[in-house]
């Protein structure tokens, strides 16, 4: 089971010098030398012990959201995956996504692994580690249907509205638009509801879960799909090669026995064999940023 885990400072005490002895018996070190690091399957070291800490940002619909109390989504179900390989759970952290960009909770040991719909670009590969990629993702235009806009070339002059640090939102800077900056996909959402914004620039495949409800189909059309050439990773510390290749080893297990499918279809819809046969990290096209 997944959980969100709590701010609080866990102080761990040995109280006695055999349970000192114990505790140093079952750390190691890391491939950068940091102690009182745990290790995992296949000499993975993790933060902490039993567990596979990710960081995300919430909510981000399908990839990570609070349903029913527990964070659930593609990204959570795909990092499942290699927590079981190695044989631990996932336990999963809600931080800011500008955290993301900078590898921040990567670098200081709260987090093993970054888990957020996060695109490879090459400047975000100077700060983290890149898995192979596991989706092909577009940008989609979505607007109120009373809107008039048909496509984003109807967007000039029109107020427009996108998710603060997203290449969504550096898409249409580039392209000249001054965007409304919202801090997560609920909050975009919401300011096409409440009228703030005519129209956003999203990902796609939020989209496709904002239309699967009812009333947001009723109220709200897709005007354009912009093909960026992202995809999407997952990141680790840089030089934290173990732990990249446990993950890049479960996504590969997963397109070849068809459980990758299986969870496309779960959270995203009806499966694209494109999205599974992404080229490598190390090739992945750097035109969002």
């Amino acid at each position: 089971m997944n959980t969100v885990l709590g701010r609080r400072t866990r102080i761990l005490a040995a109280t006695t010098a055999m349970a000192g002895l114990l505790f140093v018996a079952g750390c190691s070190s890391d491939d950068d030398g940091d102690s009182g690091k745990q290790t995992a399957a296949g000499g993975v070291t993790l933060a902490k012990a039993g567990q596979l800490t990710t960081c995300t940002h919430l909510p981000y619909p399908p990839f990570q959201s609070e349903i029913d109390g527990k964070v659930q989504g593609f990204d959570v179900a795909l990092i499942d995956l290699v927590a079981e390989n190695l044989g631990v759970k996932q336990e999963i952290l809600d931080t800011p996504f500008e955290n993301f960009k900078t590898g921040a909770f990567l670098n200081s040991g709260q987090c093993d692994v970054a888990a957020a719909g996060m695109t490879i670009t090459e400047e975000r590969k100077k700060n983290v580690d890149f898995s192979d990629p596991y989706f092909e993702a577009t940008q989609a235009v979505l607007v109120d249907k009373k809107s008039g806009i048909g496509s984003f070339a109807d967007l000039k002059g029109k107020k427009l509205g996108a998710q603060a640090q997203t290449t969504g939102e550096d898409y249409v800077r580039n392209k000249g638009l001054d965007p409304v900056s919202f801090e997560s996909s609920d909050a975009v959402l919401n300011g096409l509801r409440t009228g703030q914004v005519q129209a956003v620039v999203i990902d796609y495949p939020v989209v496709q879960g904002w239309l699967k409800d009812k009333a947001n189909a009723g109220a709200f059309e897709v005007a354009d799909n912009i093909n960026t050439g992202e995809q999407y990773g997952f990141t680790v510390k840089k030089g934290n090669t173990k732990l990249l290749d446990a993950v890049n080893k479960a996504l590969g297990a997963a397109k070849t026995d068809g459980t990758y499918k299986k969870l496309y279809e779960q959270w995203i819809g009806p499966y694209d064999e494109n999205a599974a046969n992404a080229a490598s990290a190390a090739s992945a096209s750097p035109s969002a940023s």
